[in-house]
């Protein structure tokens, strides 16, 4: 077995990448404190050619070497936008026709092996805080919640763990389609 080279796996440059047709999914970060969880997120946005990032509240921005660390250059690739309120981001996203969920555990929450979207349908998620999640009055916003299920007995995830899994789930038809 031999490690396959960026040539072999494919991978499109940063000029076909902006040219590229996206999946109309948005992240949205609703005060991110950690510079490496944006960046994360920059770098999984990439991965599955994620339409932007909305970056919402103190949740930090590019350029900065820290967020570059784990970026590796998708700030560079992944649009982004900035909002002082999350609140203006959700609104502006509902309506230019997203349905916006939340990542977080409600009641009534949707599990995310039971979420059903389609690969035109234009979506945007949104991913809280570290320590306080997804704030109350945004989830008053928004069109329902999804809930990463869990065995375990710690309920939660790093926000860039739960973006790497609900940004797979949610690309996850257009990738039936390669």
């Amino acid at each position: 077995m031999r490690k396959l080279s960026m040539d072999d796996l494919g991978r499109i440059s940063k000029e076909a990448f902006k040219q590229a047709e996206k999946n109309p999914i948005v992240a949205v970060l609703d005060n991110i404190r950690s510079m490496h969880n944006v960046g994360s997120v920059f770098r999984t946005a990439d991965a599955f050619l994620i339409e932007a990032i909305c970056l919402c509240g103190f949740t930090p921005q590019p350029p900065h070497r820290d967020i570059h660390k784990t970026a590796l250059g998708a700030t560079e690739t992944v649009d982004w936008l900035y909002y002082e309120e999350t609140a203006n981001a959700v609104n502006d996203l509902k309506q230019r026709g997203y349905k916006v969920f939340a990542v977080e555990q409600v009641e009534g929450s949707i599990s995310l092996e039971k979420f059903v979207n389609h690969s035109s349908e234009k979506i945007a998620v949104v991913f809280g805080n570290e320590v306080e999640g997804v704030d109350e009055a945004i989830l008053h916003l928004c069109d329902g919640c999804i809930e990463i299920p869990q065995l375990g007995t710690k309920h939660s995830l790093n926000i860039s763990v739960a973006a790497g899994i609900v940004l797979w789930k949610l690309s996850e038809p257009r990738f039936s389609k390669i």
